[in-house]
C-alpha cells in the first residue's frame, strides 16, 4: 500500500510541475519548438530545472541500499542504439512537434476534456497497443505441447 501511495503522490506532484511549468499548453510547446520563428525559451529553463533537481536526486537516491519499496534497484543495463530505439525516438518528437504534447502532460491535460487532448491521447493509445501487438507478431511461439498418444 505504501508504494501505491508513493506512486500516486509521485504522479500528483509530476503532473503539478508539468502544468505549472507550461508543458501541458500545446501553444507554449510549439512556440519552444519554433527556433526560426518567434522561439519561447522559457520550456528549456523548465526542462534544466528538472535535469538538475534529478541529477542530485539521482547521487543521493543511489547512495542508498535500496529503494524504500523494493529489494534492488531496477535499472537499465543495455546501452547500445539500435534502429527501433532511433525510430521510437523520432516517431516521439514528431508526435510532440505536431501535436503539442509529449505522454505526460498529455494524461495531465485529459483533465481539460479539450477534444485534441483525447483525439491526442487515443492516437498514443492506440500506437502502444499497435506496438504490443507487433512485438507479439515479431516474438517466436512457444511450441505447444503434444499429449501422449495412448497407443505407446
Amino acid at each position: 500500500m505504501n508504494s501505491l501511495l508513493a506512486a500516486f503522490l509521485s504522479g500528483v506532484i509530476f503532473a503539478c510541475g508539468l502544468a505549472i511549468g507550461g508543458m501541458t499548453q500545446p501553444a507554449k510547446v510549439a512556440a519552444f519548438l519554433d527556433l526560426a520563428g518567434n522561439w519561447d525559451p522559457s520550456l528549456a529553463f523548465v526542462m534544466m530545472g528538472a535535469i538538475a533537481v534529478h541529477a542530485v536526486s539521482y547521487r543521493v537516491i543511489r547512495r542508498r541500499p535500496s529503494p524504500l519499496f523494493a529489494a534492488v534497484f531496477a535499472l537499465p543495463t543495455r546501452a547500445d542504439l539500435d534502429a527501433r530505439l532511433i525510430g521510437g525516438a523520432a516517431l516521439f518528437g514528431v508526435g510532440w512537434g505536431l501535436g503539442g504534447f509529449c505522454p505526460g502532460p498529455a494524461i495531465t491535460s485529459l483533465a481539460s476534456g479539450h477534444a485534441p487532448v483525447l483525439i491526442f491521447v487515443s492516437a498514443m493509445l492506440a500506437g502502444m497497443y499497435l506496438y504490443k501487438m507487433i512485438e507479439r507478431l515479431r516474438m517466436p511461439q512457444a511450441p505447444v505441447p503434444q499429449k501422449a498418444s495412448a497407443s505407446a
